[in-house]
């Protein structure tokens, strides 16, 4: 890890576990990867990491823990912001952040130091983008890919679909470790990859099976069913997901929605 500085915001949460981890990447000429949130003592921690060596601004994506940061930072730096804005509306998104240049899948940014490539993986966002750095094959995942905790898949803006295309895609890809959005490093990526496949495609079977049973059921009741394995603190967190993946199920013709109630086709 040679290239690549973290330093863990001070939000921890339920959705956030122990902070938004931020990354800077270089030595001499830095990488900002996702700046986090808007706290200026974690402002003031990157700032002093980054030693005035800080030339760009890498956004995962725009959800409120992981680029508030960026626009102040881009003020006080006097450095441009890099990412991409959501394909339509999502109540989780941090307004403020406007890049100055829009990445797109496949661009490739090259430094004296190190060479990034950008990887369009939507699903927890529509417009998130996961940065694998060629020279050490380190992904940084942002929330594509989380340690200890599955992602949180919110519509209309999260895609389950998308997600589970996004992850295959990776497959593709020579990566050693990730570099996750929260948590700790990664060392065993495909191995990760293919557990967080199994376990959606579990639950989505559980779903089936639950709402076959149930005959006919509201998001809220299901929710109950799918996930009694899962504290019901955690319920409202999880009926995110459950959607996501009824809506990907309603797309297969397996599952219809009439008046808020769903049924097995």
């Amino acid at each position: 890890m040679d290239l690549i500085t973290k330093i863990t915001a001070p939000n921890p949460g339920v959705f956030t576990g122990g902070g938004t981890n931020t990354y800077l990447i270089g030595k001499d000429d830095i990488t900002l990867v996702d700046p986090g949130p808007n706290i200026s003592e974690h402002l003031d921690e990157i700032i002093k990491a980054g030693d005035g060596k800080i030339k760009r601004i890498f956004v995962t994506h725009t959800h409120k823990d992981h680029s508030p940061a960026a626009l102040p930072l881009s003020k006080t730096l006097n450095v441009p912001m890099y990412g991409r804005l959501v394909d339509g509306e999502s109540s989780w998104e941090d307004e403020t952040f406007i890049p100055d240049i829009v990445l797109n899948d496949k661009d490739i940014i090259e430094t004296d130091e190190y060479t990034l490539e950008v990887i369009h993986t939507p699903g927890h966002a529509s417009n998130h983008l996961c940065f694998l750095i060629k020279d050490t094959k380190c992904l940084l995942t942002g929330d594509h890919i989380m340690d200890g905790s599955t992602v949180v898949i919110g519509p209309p803006d999260g895609n389950m679909k998308s997600y589970i295309n996004s992850l295959e895609k990776l497959l593709d890809f020579d990566i050693d470790c990730f570099a996750p959005g929260h948590g700790n490093y990664i060392h065993e990526p495909e191995k990760t990859i293919q557990s967080i496949i199994r376990h959606r495609l579990t639950r989505e079977r559980k779903a089936l099976r639950k709402l076959g049973e149930a005959g006919i059921s509201s998001l809220d009741k299901l929710t109950k069913l799918v996930y009694d394995d899962v504290s019901e603190m955690l319920h409202p967190i999880a009926k995110y997901s459950l959607e996501a993946h009824l809506l990907k199920l309603i797309d297969e013709k397996k599952v219809k929605l009439d008046k808020d109630l769903f049924e097995i086709v």
